[in-house]
C-alpha cells in the first residue's frame, strides 16, 4: 500500500519568486488599483477614502491563488454574469500586504506602474493619517484624479464635489 503525501507548489516546479512574478503579470492584465470616496457626515472631513485592489476573472482558481499568496482579501461573484472578483479594501492589508508584494514583484507596463505609484502615494498619506485632515484629503483627491485615466472611468464623486 502506497502512502499519500501532500503535493506543494514546490513539488510542481514552482518557486516563490516565479509565482510572484506570474501573479504580478496576471495583475498587469486583469488587476486594478482604485480609490473611492464615500460621503460621511459623521467624519470630521465629511469623506471616507477607500483604497481597493481588485482582480476579476470568470474562473476563481487564480483569484484563490492570489488570495492565498497575499493572505488577505475576499472573493465574491457578481450574480448577473457570474464574474468572480478578488478584492482587498482593508487599509492595513493594502498597505502591509498588497503594496509590498508589488514592490517585490514590480509591474511592467507604463500605465499599471503609474497607477501603482499613485496608489502608493495615496496609501502613504493614509498611513500617516492625512485622510483625516482637509489638506490631506485634498491631496488624495488631486492624486486620485490622475489614477486610472480614460474616458471609460466612472466616478460617483469628482474633485469639484470635494474641493470647493
Amino acid at each position: 500500500m502506497r502512502t499519500v503525501r501532500k503535493i506543494s507548489r514546490k513539488d510542481l516546479g514552482y518557486q516563490d519568486d516565479a509565482m510572484g512574478y506570474f501573479l504580478a503579470g496576471f495583475t498587469e492584465g486583469e488587476g486594478s488599483f482604485n480609490v473611492s470616496l464615500r460621503k460621511k457626515d459623521d467624519y470630521a472631513v465629511k469623506w471616507q477614502v477607500v483604497m481597493s485592489f481588485n482582480v476579476s476573472q470568470k474562473d476563481p482558481a487564480l483569484l484563490k491563488l492570489l488570495q492565498t499568496t497575499l493572505n488577505c482579501g475576499i472573493i465574491k461573484v457578481r450574480k448577473r454574469d457570474q464574474l468572480f472578483s478578488f478584492d482587498v479594501t482593508n487599509p492595513t492589508d493594502v498597505i502591509f500586504k498588497v503594496i509590498p508584494f508589488f514592490q517585490k514583484y514590480p509591474l511592467v507596463s507604463k500605465t499599471k506602474k503609474s497607477n501603482f505609484h499613485i496608489f502608493c502615494l495615496i496609501a502613504k498619506i493614509m498611513e500617516d493619517g492625512g485622510h483625516r485632515k482637509i489638506a490631506g484629503l485634498h491631496e488624495i483627491v488631486r492624486l486620485r484624479e490622475t489614477l486610472n485615466p480614460g474616458a471609460s472611468r466612472k466616478r460617483k464623486y469628482n474633485i469639484s464635489d470635494i474641493i470647493k
